[in-house]
């Protein structure tokens, strides 16, 4: 069990974004969401078990078991920036100082293809269960393109039709916390529903459905694998920390809005680029833990110790902080409120509010500095031939990749699926990343150009524990290859 950072009392108030009545949250067990006096149709908060006053060890459940660092079949991003965030924006309004950070784009293996998920509600087997997520394709759909992918994670009681919808705070406004409507069709959404309405992650069994839900849809979908980002409120904040954690490689960006450590933190040594949000009078999940959740990725992500300003109480106004000397691709913020445990902070007036709230656009500037420098996907064709040479516990592939094509490839991303038990040592001709699962190599300075009709030869050693096949599932800029 990870000692959680916040004292849960018996008298605060729902772990939850509901107005209306009180109620009685208690950690330890299994969460449970349960309706309590509200009065504007949102779900108010409890959990089963109990705690009086102590540290509670997770507030449902245990910690996460695993500790792998990036989901099976999925692709991590690679931080190519060439510039640390720049220094400090506080003050009401001053918003996060988002540096461009550019990254190759790394397109699923779902590009290309005719898709079969469409928007509404799935269900997939994880764990031995049914999960469910709600999925929002973009209109117009293009499956030469990579989208962005963001995963919004409810809270305590909450439900994923409620972020969907945003139908808590205000009908489609704030659907995805208000992310939808800022994204102008350029990204997939996708909420998740947590088991008994809460992220509990006992035994990583929700971090391990969060990765059968990324190989699906990212098998169907034409998904940016390195443009992954998660965000949640409370509980749902939790859930997004705890990934941050044990997913570090495989999220680019989350959004932590009045978390605490309740769905553990497995791992929880590799950076990510981090914005941790929080308000100086919550009373359920307290501003100290949020800025022990901040501070943990402050040391990862290699940037400068401070203590960031905060509003005066009493002000009804935010403050936010971009933190200095971050290494390059991984910022940290935090933004600091005058309010409660709510969703949808405003300036200026108090509770939530959909339309005023100046949340969503802070979140969405940070996660889309992150940009991809690919050209566009679908114009390639291409033909692939591996040639494997093993020994022990050790192999070398020479992979040869030829344009198929009548147009020259200016700049090419082709991402491949390694064996399991098969990781990358070191490779020639290309950067690969990550080194298991589902790899990218993208051209270097020299290679970056491939005449119709022209090959590249690239290559890597690796090691493996018994299975010696070559890789497969190869897609070239979003358009998936033959293969000799």
């Amino acid at each position: 069990m990870v000692a959680a950072l916040v004292v849960l009392s018996m008298a605060g108030t729902a772990l939850g974004h509901g107005r209306g009545t009180n109620a009685t949250f208690t950690a330890a067990g299994t969460a449970a969401g349960t309706a309590v006096g509200t009065t504007t149709g949102r779900t108010a908060d409890t959990a089963a078990g109990t705690t009086t006053g102590r540290t509670a060890d997770t507030a449902a459940g245990t910690t996460t078991g695993r500790t792998a660092d990036t989901a099976a079949g999925t692709n991590a991003h690679t931080a190519t920036a060439t510039a640390a965030t720049a220094g400090t924006a506080t003050g009401a309004g001053a918003g996060t100082a988002a540096a461009s950070v550019s990254t190759a784009a790394a397109p699923s293996t779902g590009c290309g293809k005719a898709p079969t998920l469409t928007s509404g509600t799935h269900t997939i087997q994880t764990n031995g269960k049914n999960r469910a997520f709600v999925l929002r394709i973009p209109d117009g759909y293009d499956r030469s393109r990579p989208y962005r992918l963001v995963l919004g994670f409810h809270w305590l009681g909450g439900t994923s039709t409620d972020v969907a919808t945003g139908r808590t705070v205000e009908t489609g406004t704030w659907a995805y916390y208000g992310l939808q409507r800022l994204a102008d069709n350029s990204t997939v959404f996708v909420a998740p529903q947590g088991l008994n309405n809460g992220w509990a992650n006992a035994g990583g069994e929700d971090v391990t459905f969060v990765d059968d839900m990324l190989r699906r849809i990212e098998a169907d979908l034409c998904v940016d694998t390195t443009q992954r980002f998660a965000l949640g409120f409370s509980y749902g904040a939790a859930m997004s920390y705890a990934l941050a954690c044990s997913r570090a490689t495989v999220f680019r960006a989350v959004a932590v809005q009045s978390g605490g450590l309740l769905s553990g933190c497995s791992g929880g040594t590799r950076p990510i680029a981090y914005l941790g949000v929080h308000g100086l009078r919550d009373n359920v999940l307290g501003i100290s833990g949020g800025r022990a959740l901040r501070d943990r990725f402050v040391t990862n992500n290699g940037c400068t110790p401070q203590t960031p300003p905060e509003p005066a109480p009493g002000s009804l106004t935010h403050r936010i902080t971009t933190y200095s000397g971050c290494t390059a691709g991984y910022p940290v913020a935090w933004a600091a409120f005058d309010e409660g445990h709510i969703a949808a902070p405003q300036d200026g007036a108090p509770g939530d509010s959909g339309s005023r709230t100046w949340l969503p656009a802070e979140v969405w500037k940070f996660f889309t500095q992150f940009q991809t420098s690919d050209p566009a996907p679908g114009t390639a064709s291409c033909r692939v031939t591996v040639a494997v040479s093993a020994w022990n516990t050790g192999l070398t592939a020479n992979i040869t990749l030829t344009n198929t094509g009548t147009t020259a490839v200016d700049g090419w991303a082709l991402g491949f699926t390694l064996p399991d038990g098969q990781t990358i040592t070191s490779g020639w001709n290309a950067e690969y990343s990550p080194t298991s699962g589902r790899v990218t190599a993208r051209n270097v300075a020299h290679n970056a150009t491939i005449a119709p009709g022209a090959s590249v030869d690239i290559g890597f050693q690796a090691s493996h524990t018994g299975t010696t096949a070559p890789p497969g599932s190869y897609v070239l800029n979003g358009t998936a290859c033959t293969s000799a």
